[in-house]
């Protein structure tokens, strides 16, 4: 793979600022966002009463933890507009999520806000090895979904020449990446291994694409997968993070010449862990419930949002603002089977020790009698199809998933291709365990 660091004067100064001088910014900047939200949205004057704090109480960095949470349903309860933080008429965009388990939760951007995104899209991009006049491929969801347009704007505002296809269509995707001759992708890991599966379907070598770095998000993803998708396509594969209640992707991105963590672009959110059972903040290195508020936002500030996203924060290594781990799961998505707590991630990491089977695999969670059971789809790879294989994939993944998750699993081996492919985030977990009355 070609060495993408980035170059003497790349860098913003911020990038390389002291951690006094990132402190510093970050009160000021906090103190002015907490100010704005109190004054200019009804929902977080509200809340601050509620809680007996105020704009004045923040003199350092410290003080946050005296301030309430945010959570994504103060969003759905002050459905649409109700956490709004400036004018209707100064909101230039809206974006929402699907609302698949509820109310959607819409987020509106001023200018400015667009402005700001647009700048962390582009620097998360260059972080990851993107340079002005690369072609990036987004298939990344356009729409609603923060994913397509932020990823889009970014690699506008770094300089680069944008191919908007979106999600979905593989051949297309393949035959786009033929054609076009992209330099980077942006889109989800679990959409990359289709793509990949589709150009080898299509007898393309993979490692002859001109692909040089993918920049992958919106689900988690393990150092494994990371390690299959670079070898497999010759290619740096680098984690981009952000969620839409905090303004979308690119809040958060490896540094490529590390790829050690996620540098959090500490200049406009402020990260805290927290224990997501107290709400109690812990130290730097403890893994819990990531937490962020936003420091220039006008449209929609967060105050002590809520990411339901487990992680830790590390100190700094390619830049000198923090870094967080990769996003080990969810503390909402967390299954909890027989006493013991799994995440789809851990599950994903088996299957990747086993070769005769393919990355691609969901947990389906029924109860038998008064016992809670999980069976792992997964599939086949490709030259090692025949019964006699697939029987002892099956049990060398049972014995994984026993031996280092810690429980029994069922395990159910397809064909190559009949585990359901994703052409966006992945499905990982269907429950149909009974709901208790």
């Amino acid at each position: 793979m070609k060495d993408l660091s980035p170059r003497p004067g790349d860098l913003d100064p911020i990038e390389i600022a002291s951690r006094d001088e990132i402190t510093a910014l970050q009160t000021a900047r906090l103190a002015k966002s907490l100010r704005h939200a109190y004054d200019n949205a009804p929902f977080f004057k509200a809340r601050f009463d509620q809680a007996g704090v105020h704009p004045d109480d923040f003199r350092s960095l410290a003080d946050l933890a005296k301030f309430p949470f945010t959570t994504k349903s103060d969003l759905r309860d002050n459905y649409p507009f109700g956490m709004f933080a400036a004018p209707r008429d100064k909101i230039v965009r809206i974006h929402a999520s699907s609302g698949t388990t509820g109310k959607p939760t819409v987020v509106g951007y001023t200018q400015a806000d667009i402005d700001t995104w647009a700048d962390l899209v582009a620097r998360s991009i260059r972080a990851s090895g993107g340079r002005p006049g690369d072609i990036i491929h987004v298939a990344y969801g356009y729409g609603l979904f923060t994913g397509g347009l932020g990823a889009h704007y970014g690699a506008e505002r770094l300089g680069c020449t944008v191919v908007p296809v979106s999600g979905g269509m593989t051949e297309r995707q393949v035959t786009l990446i033929a054609d076009f001759k992209p330099d980077i992708i942006m889109v989800t890991p679990s959409y990359m291994l289709s793509i990949l599966d589709e150009l080898r379907r299509q007898g393309i070598d993979p490692r002859e694409t001109s692909l040089k770095v993918g920049i992958f998000g919106a689900e988690p993803w393990t150092n494994a997968m990371r390690e299959e998708i670079e070898a497999a396509l010759d290619m740096h594969a680098v984690d981009i993070y952000g969620l839409s209640e905090v303004m979308g992707p690119g809040v958060a991105n490896e540094c490529v010449e590390t790829k050690d963590g996620l540098t959090i672009w500490e200049d406009h959110f402020y990260p805290e862990i927290i224990n997501p059972e107290t709400g109690e903040v812990l130290p730097d290195g403890e893994i819990g419930e990531l937490v962020f508020t936003t420091l220039t936002k006008e449209g929609l500030p967060m105050v002590r949002y809520r990411t339901r996203d487990l992680t830790r924060l590390l100190p700094g290594t390619a830049r000198s603002m923090r870094r967080m781990d990769k996003i080990t799961g969810r503390s909402d998505d967390m299954i909890i089977l027989r006493g013991v707590n799994v995440f789809p991630t851990q599950i994903e990491e088996q299957i990747l020790k086993c070769a005769g089977l393919a990355p691609h695999f969901q947990i389906e969670l029924t109860r038998d009698g008064r016992m809670d059971a999980m069976t792992v789809h997964v599939e086949a790879a490709e030259n090692a199809a025949a019964d006699e294989a697939r029987l002892a994939s099956s049990r060398e993944l049972a014995h994984h998933i026993k031996s280092v998750v810690g429980i029994s699993a069922r395990i159910n081996v397809a064909e190559p291709g009949q585990v359901a492919r994703s052409e966006g985030k992945a499905k990982r977990v269907v429950d149909n365990r009974p709901r208790d009355l």
